[in-house]
């Protein structure tokens, strides 16, 4: 019997630090910040159902800008704590690093910030009032800016169970404390994927908005929504559920006739899109099962022998795998790699070993998926002999050498120069005539780039522009473990400049498809921008406005009286001056930085926009089309 009460409670340190270092904890300050101290008290309620203690969890947005996050866990220990000599309840909501995740007694897995979440949302918050009903009593406790406003109180009897946390985040530390409803719905939406049978209840007081989240079959159900874009090369899904002392393991494999690869991880909820140890074990399995097979001569219906490499074997998988395990360790940019070495190798031996037994049990798919294996093998030997020969053709090619389109910034120092990939050599022009050369550098697109996500990746990596694009950055991948030496990158800033109509929003998300499928750290490392170029040009005489939208662009006419307008139909319209007054002087231009905030959903929508299956595109764009420009 797993116990929770006062003293499973372990304090760490104190909060003080927080309000004064709020990003070391939660990082960001605006919109993601502010979303994590949401995901944050969600965590905690489900830790209590990955105990077996909570299967309903309510999230309401208020319309003065509480959160309220409620449970019908056991609710948390409010006896007092020997150690600290006060409440349970309050050594939780005020010692950072304190909880019942810290006690294997208490809790076998957490997810959240380790034990960081409830204490950092107090810390951050203007008010936080905590209700909890436990032992057939309702205490309460009410909370300013991380400290108790009066002892926690008993307010009768009750038949209920259960943690209510009533929140407003305090608007002098986040920038913003307006909620994304889009946002939550997508975090609640995997939650209830990655724990079958947890009942999630969203309220938007905003817009009245109910959402109600719950999946029979998890992660199983989660895959056939991952897939619904795409072709399945084999219908059967392998489903892996295994659980040992400390560790357990939840994973389903599946095939498409795509080019990529596509695990999505995740360690006790917490979505690991840097990967980590654990998606290395898993890829080590998939490779060790196939090759057994290729390595069989009956497979190799060929003259010449292939050389295999690992992303041969991996094409067109699409798998989720969730651990759930004491203690995780993360590292990475955004402590979202996992870095326990022991959870390597036990999912390396247990994927390994059921997913070799399914291939055994299966011939028919294992032979179409073996096909699939080395046609991809073929392709890409074929692209590297091409290549060699072309280079033997032409010498002087030179990865390194910066592309001649590119117009460099004389500065030389990354943190302090910026790149423009600009629709069109006549808008490159502008750019280049407008830019101020010391910081800002121009590389001109010819027209939209290759849609890698219909492409076989040795098309894409020949493909003179997007070489072009690398080459300027400086960057190289290592086809490997697909990872990109961004420390050789050459700017801080890289900025897409497209013109303000359907064909530059196009080409803006051709370029945006291939960072997020190649060069993904980049976005994450906050280096991606779009610029955003006003839409009209307003004159009255000698005086003149910019618009960015139909709004302002009412607004200034009712200001102005009679004026004359342009439209600005793209980049090109404008002249050197207007260009670097509007869209590239950094005093006065308005940019749009690139933030994942979910990873899969992110995923599935590049699929949709960009990928080959129509319908799913068809019902994308009937269910968005209201917020749509229409330009005519």
């Amino acid at each position: 019997m797993i116990n929770y009460t006062a003293d499973s409670i372990q304090s760490l340190e104190g909060i003080e630090h927080v309000r004064m270092r709020p990003s070391m904890y939660i990082g960001d300050l605006g919109t993601r910040g502010l979303h994590h101290l949401v995901y944050e008290v969600i965590d905690n309620s489900v830790d209590e159902s990955l105990a077996g203690f909570c299967d309903k969890i309510w999230v309401t947005i208020h319309k003065n800008g509480f959160i309220t996050v409620s449970d019908n866990g056991r609710g948390i220990p409010v006896e007092i704590h020997k150690k600290e000599k006060i409440s349970a309840l309050e050594v939780v909501m005020t010692k950072i690093g304190a909880g019942g995740k810290f006690d294997k007694n208490s809790y076998k897995v957490s997810g959240g910030l380790h034990g960081v979440g409830l204490s950092c949302v107090n810390a951050l918050s203007n008010i936080l009032i905590v209700t909890v009903y436990r032992n057939g009593k309702i205490y309460q406790q009410e909370y300013s800016k991380g400290k108790p406003i009066y002892p926690i109180k008993c307010l009768g009897d009750t038949n209920m169970k259960g943690t209510k946390i009533n929140y407003l985040a305090d608007s002098s530390i986040f920038k913003s404390i307006t909620y994304d409803h889009k946002i939550l719905v997508n975090r609640l939406n995997e939650l209830s994927y990655l724990n079958k049978e947890l009942h999630l209840f969203l309220k938007n007081e905003n817009n009245n908005v109910k959402k109600y989240f719950f999946s029979k079959n998890g992660i199983l159900d989660y895959i056939k929504i991952l897939n619904k874009n795409h072709i399945l090369l084999i219908e059967n899904y392998l489903f892996i559920n295994v659980e040992k002392k400390d560790i357990s393991i939840e994973a389903v494999i599946s095939f498409n006739n795509s080019f990529k690869e596509r695990i999505y991880s995740y360690v006790n909820n917490i979505n690991t899109h840097e990967g980590g140890t654990h998606v290395s074990g898993f890829r080590r399995a998939v490779t060790r099962a196939f090759k057994k097979y290729i390595d069989e001569d009956k497979f190799l219906n060929y003259k010449d022998k292939l050389e295999f490499i690992g992303d041969d074997f991996r094409e067109g998988i699409i798998a989720i795998i969730s651990v759930k395990i004491m203690n995780p360790q993360f590292e990475g940019q955004t402590k979202t790699k996992l870095s326990n070495h022991e959870v390597g190798g036990i999912v390396d031996k247990i994927i390994g070993e059921k997913f070799s037994n399914y291939l055994e049990e299966n011939p028919n798919d294992r032979k179409k998926i073996i096909e699939k294996i080395i046609l991809s093998a073929k392709s890409r030997q074929a692209a590297k002999k091409a290549r060699e020969l072309i280079q033997k053709q032409n010498p002087i090619i030179n990865i390194g050498v910066l592309p001649g389109k590119l117009a460099d910034c004389s500065l030389n120092d990354p943190k302090h120069c910026e790149l423009y990939l600009v629709e069109g050599d006549s808008a490159g022009g502008t750019a280049k005539q407008g830019r101020d050369r010391k910081f800002q550098a121009i590389l001109p697109l010819r027209g939209k780039i290759l849609n890698v996500e219909k492409s076989i990746p040795y098309k894409i990596f020949e493909n003179e522009e997007i070489k072009n694009i690398f080459t300027s950055l400086g960057i190289t991948i290592n086809m490997n473990d697909k990872s990109i030496n961004i420390e050789k990158l050459r700017y801080n800033k890289i900025i897409i400049m497209t013109d303000a109509d359907v064909d530059g929003s196009h080409i803006s998300t051709l370029i945006l498809t291939l960072f997020f499928r190649y060069m993904k750290p980049l976005i994450e490392h906050g280096y991606v921008y779009v610029a955003n170029p006003p839409l009209y040009l307003i004159r009255k005489k000698y005086y003149y406005r910019y618009a960015w939208n139909d709004e302002e662009r009412e607004s200034i006419i009712n200001k102005l009286g009679y004026v004359i307008i342009q439209r600005y139909k793209g980049l090109g319209e404008m002249n050197a001056e207007q260009l670097w007054e509007t869209t590239m002087n950094p005093k006065n231009r308005t940019l749009r930085k690139i933030n994942i905030e979910n990873h899969s959903n992110a995923d599935n929508i590049f699929s949709i926009l960009m990928g080959d299956d129509v319908p799913p595109r068809r019902i994308f764009i009937e269910q968005n089309s209201i917020f749509a420009k229409i330009d005519v």
